[in-house]
């Protein structure tokens, strides 16, 4: 994927041990704008200099910079890039359809977050929260991506990333809702194959930015199959045998390797955001 020197989104936050936010904003001023102020005096800065300085937002809250910036990590600002072209895509998407895409912020962290789902280890893996529309990721899983699950290549750890950003796109189109009002009003069992169509269709719409992806003309030779590989590499039975021997059909929570390189790759062939239905019909 041909991501080097371009535009990276202001939408992460790095809260990795010894890095701060990269981007924040001290939400209406007030006691936060005069707490870091304070910070700027005591070290020896010029307050004044801070406030003539800074870029002002619509509204009041100044943007600042906290922590410490990693310029040599390649990682994150791969992760940067990728974030920022799904924020182009489907920014446009919605625009066809008459909507207005929010976009997500991406939470780069180490070992454990919190987020409004709770606590999260890192053994998880990549994630979506619903409750405050951030996609978490521990950078330790990209590397793992490739030695435990043998998916080499950039464009692996993009699909990955696509995925959790599809998993906020069914969310603003309300697909996330239908399918949580079914919990408790079916058995756990048929609730558990909604949630695999649901992880499906997140597939499906990785594969749809991948469409709008290569459209660009970011794609290079081998990116695709990179993307399909680590669809397959992750699949529950795929998983379950590597790490138990074998697989249980009624546990899967994300779908086989087959389905998950399938789906993927009929978003990416269709680029057709109404080609995503896996809720309809039987087998998937």
């Amino acid at each position: 994927m041909l991501w080097k020197g371009r535009r990276q989104s202001a939408n992460v936050e790095d809260r990795r041990s010894g890095r701060g936010m990269t981007t924040g904003r001290v939400a209406g001023g007030g006691l936060g704008t005069l707490v870091i102020l304070l910070l700027v005096w005591l070290l020896g800065g010029n307050p004044l200099e801070v406030l003539q300085t800074v870029d002002s937002f619509e509204g009041g809250a100044p943007q600042i910079t906290t922590g410490q910036s990693a310029p040599d990590d390649a990682q994150r600002e791969f992760v940067a890039v990728v974030l920022a072209d799904t924020e182009e895509v489907w920014g446009a998407i919605f625009r066809e359809r008459g909507m207005t895409y929010r976009a997500p912020k991406l939470v780069l962290f180490s070992s454990v977050v919190q987020s409004a789902c709770g606590l999260s280890e890192a053994a998880t893996g990549p994630f979506y929260c619903p409750g405050d529309e951030k996609v978490y990721i521990d950078l330790d899983f990209l590397s793992e991506l490739q030695q435990r699950f043998e998916a080499e290549g950039d464009f692996a750890a993009a699909y990955i990333i696509a995925h959790e950003i599809g998993h906020h796109v069914q969310k603003q189109l309300g697909i996330t809702a239908k399918v949580m009002a079914m919990k408790g009003r079916v058995s756990e069992e048929e609730f558990n194959r909604y949630m695999v169509r649901l992880e499906l269709q997140a597939d499906f719409f990785a594969g749809i930015w991948a469409h709008y992806a290569n459209r660009m003309n970011l794609l290079e030779p081998g990116d695709l199959r990179e993307a399909v590989n680590a669809a397959g590499a992750v699949g529950d039975d795929r998983i379950q045998k590597q790490s138990r021997g074998y697989a249980v059909p009624d546990s899967f929570t994300h779908g086989t390797s087959e389905q998950r390189m399938r789906w993927f790759s009929k978003g990416y062939t269709t680029g057709d955001l109404s080609a995503g239905d896996t809720f309809s019909g039987g087998a998937l």
